[in-house]
């Protein structure tokens, strides 16, 4: 019997939105998307919900998140690593 292998964990880079809540981080990822009818790019956003285990994560920050089995209800990804940090207030 042939052993199987995992597929690849998608990982997405965003900012951070929010991160009120005790281990998650509210990540919004934007993309560009071509009008089907019209043919101009537009930004098209998603707001993400990531474990944060360490509360590491503030407003501001660009993140790359990794996608995971469900944490909690809307939680299905987990803060990978934090790519640059937000200018202190």
């Amino acid at each position: 019997m042939a052993e199987a292998t995992m597929p690849a964990k998608r990982s997405i880079s965003g900012v951070v939105t929010s991160a009120r809540m005790d281990k998650t981080i509210t990540v919004l990822v934007e993309r560009k998307v071509r009008h089907p009818v019209y043919g101009k790019v537009v930004r098209r956003s998603t707001k993400l919900h990531a474990h944060d285990e360490r509360n590491q994560g503030r407003v501001g920050d660009a993140v790359t998140v990794e996608e995971c089995r469900p944490v909690s209800k809307t939680k299905a990804w987990i803060l990978k690593r934090i790519d640059k940090r937000a200018a202190a207030v």
